[in-house]
């Protein structure tokens, strides 16, 4: 790929840094930032994805993901909008007064968010943003587990983590994902995760898994759990056919929670729920 960049334009180059800063990159920005036309910019993001260094998304583009997650701001700024839709419909499915997991992640993240209003809630989370957004509320109890903080997103893995989650049985999980293959295995760039994660789905009676389309189009070495093993998965678009066959196979409740900012012409605003 080194050999290959060296032929992109300039605006291509600075293309893909803004991409590197923010995570994604969108046309109609593109076109303002750069003052050419949407068919230039569409142009460059496709050059730019035969590079392997962009993978294409509806508007825009986002980094293209192998071995190396993005940096932690970076993510907050993709599918932001889709996760914010996301994490109201999961926490919409939260009833009060019950015990979860909320895993690593910034749409994990967005679920706690919406969490904030519920009453009597018991949240053990190896996330210190999540522990961050919730122990202000007197009527959440907030439990953090213990170990080795990883500094580029305030995430805590390890053994002793692992071993605090195992003292739970709780209500429900909020899992998240760096990216899902079409057989549903779910899967993240850090091995150390994957412990916690399975920790985590052991020890609940019900697991939410909160992902958006971006997911389906990344890549990443680390498997963590399989979507079998989960039994709601809320998202933001229909899956594609194989994810969805697997759904369906193994009855797990697949709900499509869209953005308002999605015209109304290509689909409902609200959440849309279907079971295998």
């Amino acid at each position: 790929m080194g050999a290959a960049l060296t032929v992109l334009s300039n605006r291509q180059t600075e293309i893909l840094n803004i991409a590197r800063t923010q995570g994604r990159v969108m046309v109609e920005d593109l076109v303002r930032r750069f003052e050419v036309s949407a068919q230039t910019i569409r142009k460059d993001l496709n050059d730019l994805c035969d590079h392997h260094a962009l993978t294409r998304i509806h508007g825009g583009a986002i980094i293209a993901s192998g071995v190396e997650n993005l940096a932690y701001e970076a993510r907050r700024f993709v599918a932001a909008e889709e996760k914010k839709a996301i994490g109201a419909a999961a926490a919409a499915l939260i009833p009060n007064g019950c015990s979860l997991f909320i895993n690593i992640g910034t749409t994990t993240e967005e679920v706690a968010s919406a969490l904030t209003s519920h009453e009597d809630l018991l949240v053990i989370t190896n996330n210190l943003n999540v522990a961050m957004q919730l122990y202000r509320y007197p009527r959440i109890e907030v439990i953090v587990a213990g170990g080795a903080v990883r500094r580029a997103d305030g995430a805590v893995i390890g053994s002793t983590a692992t071993s605090l989650i195992g003292q739970f049985k709780v209500d429900y999980a909020i899992i998240g994902a760096s990216a899902i293959d079409q057989d549903g295995a779910l899967l993240d760039f850090d091995y150390r995760e994957v412990q916690a994660a399975q920790a985590i789905i052991s020890n609940a009676r019900s697991v939410m898994l909160v992902a958006d389309s971006t997911k389906f189009r990344r890549s990443a070495p680390v498997r963590i759990a399989d979507i079998t093993q989960i039994n709601t998965f809320v998202t933001d678009v229909a899956l594609p056919a194989g994810l969805a066959e697997v759904c369906r196979t193994h009855g797990i409740e697949v709900i499509e929670a869209l953005p308002e900012s999605v015209e109304a012409d290509e689909t409902d605003a609200e959440p849309r729920s279907s079971v295998g």
